[in-house]
C-alpha cells in the first residue's frame, strides 16, 4: 500500500547555544486512513518532528516523502504550495483573524492556492462549516464565537483545500473535556469516512489511546 507520509533516518540539529541532538534516526510511515498520535515527555521532539514533517521546517538530514515523493530539498516556493495543497494543520491556538467572518478564515487557504473561483471556494467553505456542524456561524465574526467553535471553524479551514494528511499539534491542548471530546470525534470521522490520514502531538494519554496507533517518543528517538 502507498504511504501518504514517510521519513527515512531523520536527524535534526539544534547548534545554539551548542550541538544539541534533537532527532535522531526518525523512520516511520503513515498509510491512507490512518490517525495516528504522536507522545512523549516535553521536550523529547515531538513538536519539531512535526514542523520538519509539514515542511515548515528545512534544517535536517534524511528524507521526507510525501505521497510517495520526495520533497526534501524542493525550494521554500515549492514546498509553500505542496503544504497549502496537500497538508492541513490545526494547532493548540486556533490563529483565526478576529476581524474577518468564520466564513472568510475558511475560505483563507483556498484563495491563497487560487485553483478554484471564488464561488467555488465559497460554496467549499460552507460545506465544511456544515459537515462540523457549525454552518449557521459562517457569517459570524471570528471573535464572536467559543473556544470550543473557534476550534472546529480552525479544522474547517485545515480541510478546504481536501488535503491529504492532517497534522494537528496539541489540538485540544486549550480545550475543555467535553470539546476535546468533539475535536477527537470529528478527527476520528474524518479518518473512518473520509479516509483521511491523521496525525497529532498530543499530550492527553485519553485522546492518544483510542487513535489507530501511537508512536511515541523519547528524548529525540521513538521507542515503538
Amino acid at each position: 500500500m502507498k504511504l501518504v507520509l514517510e521519513t527515512r533516518n531523520i536527524n535534526k540539529h539544534f547548534y545554539k547555544p551548542k550541538d544539541f541532538h534533537v532527532l535522531k534516526d526518525i523512520s516511520f510511515g503513515i498509510q491512507p486512513g490512518e490517525f495516528t498520535s504522536i507522545v512523549g515527555k516535553s521536550g523529547c521532539g515531538k513538536s519539531t518532528l512535526l514542523y520538519i514533517l509539514s515542511t515548515m521546517d528545512t534544517e535536517y538530514t534524511g528524507e521526507l516523502y510525501l505521497n510517495d515523493q520526495l520533497i526534501t530539498g524542493k525550494s521554500n516556493e515549492e514546498l509553500s504550495r505542496i503544504r497549502n495543497r496537500h497538508i492541513g494543520f490545526v494547532f493548540q491556538f486556533h490563529y483565526l483573524l478576529a476581524e474577518f467572518s468564520v466564513l472568510e478564515n475558511v475560505m483563507l487557504p483556498a484563495k491563497k492556492l487560487a485553483e478554484k473561483s471564488l464561488k467555488e471556494i465559497e460554496h467549499d467553505a460552507h460545506e465544511k462549516l456544515k459537515m462540523l456542524h457549525i454552518g449557521h456561524l459562517a457569517q459570524q465574526r471570528a471573535s464572536r464565537i467559543s473556544g470550543g467553535e473557534k476550534q472546529r471553524v480552525a479544522i474547517a479551514r485545515a480541510l478546504i483545500n481536501n488535503p491529504t494528511i492532517l497534522m494537528g499539534d496539541e489540538p485540544t491542548g486549550n480545550l475543555d473535556s467535553h470539546n476535546s471530546e468533539n475535536v477527537f470525534n470529528i478527527f476520528k470521522n474524518l479518518a473512518q469516512e473520509k479516509g483521511l490520514s491523521l496525525l497529532v502531538v498530543t499530550h492527553d494519554n485519553d485522546f492518544a489511546k483510542r487513535t489507530d496507533r501511537i508512536i511515541e517518543m523519547e528524548d529525540g528517538s521513538i521507542l515503538k
